[in-house]
């Protein structure tokens, strides 16, 4: 884990808005069309609907999130499915507790 890094995603209040988001995917987003249930994650297309960011701006968030491990990506299709890497960010939360 690079503590440092993670540190600079969850530096950005849009991003950590998509962790929160990502707790609790069923009361946040709508149903999905291509798959029956948030086992795989949310699509990219709802994570974005949500934010009102450009699909640019959303794919970099992701991207950076998924670099750092705090998400996982699966592909489905042509779609793109995120959801958090629960075993990472309680990683991280002990580094926190034990670090500083």
């Amino acid at each position: 884990m690079n503590f440092l890094e993670i540190n600079k995603v969850l530096s950005n209040k849009v991003r950590v808005d998509i962790l929160y988001w990502l707790k609790k995917p069923e009361d946040n987003f709508p149903p999905q069309i291509n798959v029956p249930d948030f086992n795989n994650g949310v699509c990219v297309c709802h994570i974005q609907d949500k934010t009102g960011l450009s699909q640019s701006t959303v794919s970099h968030y992701l991207t950076m999130m998924h670099k750092v491990n705090v998400l996982t990506a699966t592909r489905i299709g042509k779609w793109t499915y995120y959801k958090r890497n629960e075993e990472e960010i309680l990683n991280y939360i002990n580094s926190l507790r034990s670090e500083l």
